[in-house]
């Protein structure tokens, strides 16, 4: 590839990528707008045909189940599609990712009541969702990229919604191809005081095994 077709691809990737961003705010933005809407009833069933509209409009060449969109950087890296670090995705908060002291990763988000278990708070699933990604982040830091094969979870405290959240991972020991894994969620005003704190065991496939679990990929290991 010359020069000047790198430019030309890397802009169009960078354009791709920006257009999903675009289409992931808009669609969260109306997720949390119908999740807390009282309009009538005639005009959720006008946006209901316009969901409908819009759904036939992206339906166009979809991507199969185990294929990597082309915009991701997979291991390692963002997926825009992620349900929580994904700026494309209607379900993300999204989280941003910065690599924390001490080899620790450090995400941060804002929950909306799309998110919400008992009203005004998080669901607890979607606290496991966070500590997940971010403590997978943590294994990716330290060395390869793993799987959770287990993650515990003590709930101290409930994740008020629409406030700025702090979910901090970092490896605590490495056995082999595990990783354990300790990682907490704390606001990012006091982030000392633990909401939900989590102990995990990730597990790095062998690349025979990688293989297996990502056949699409050229080289998973």
């Amino acid at each position: 590839m010359s020069p000047l077709d790198h430019s030309s691809a890397t802009d169009a990737l960078h354009d791709r990528r920006a257009a999903i961003a675009a289409l992931g705010a808009d669609l969260r933005a109306l997720v949390e707008a119908a999740v807390r809407t009282g309009a009538p009833d005639e005009v959720l069933l006008l946006a209901a045909k316009e969901a409908q509209r819009l759904t036939a409009l992206l339906t166009v060449r979809p991507r199969g189940r185990a294929e990597l969109p082309d915009v991701d950087v997979f291991p390692g890296g963002i997926r825009r599609y992620s349900p929580v670090t994904g700026a494309g995705s209607p379900l993300a908060p999204p989280m941003r990712m910065e690599s924390g002291p001490d080899g620790s990763m450090v995400g941060t988000c804002t929950l909306g009541v799309a998110h919400e278990g008992p009203p005004g708070y998080g669901h607890g699933g979607v606290s496991a969702l966070l500590l997940d990604e971010v403590m997978g982040w943590a294994c990716t830091a330290a060395g390869p990229p793993g799987m959770t094969v287990d993650l515990k979870l003590q709930y101290r405290r409930p994740v008020v919604l629409e406030t700025p959240l702090r979910v901090t991972a970092r490896v605590t020991g490495r056995h082999v191809r595990k990783n354990l894994v300790h990682g907490t969620i704390a606001t990012a005003a006091a982030p000392q005081t633990i909401l939900v704190e989590a102990e995990a065991v990730f597990f790095a496939p062998a690349p025979d095994q990688a293989r297996a679990l990502f056949p699409s990929l050229q080289d998973p290991a």
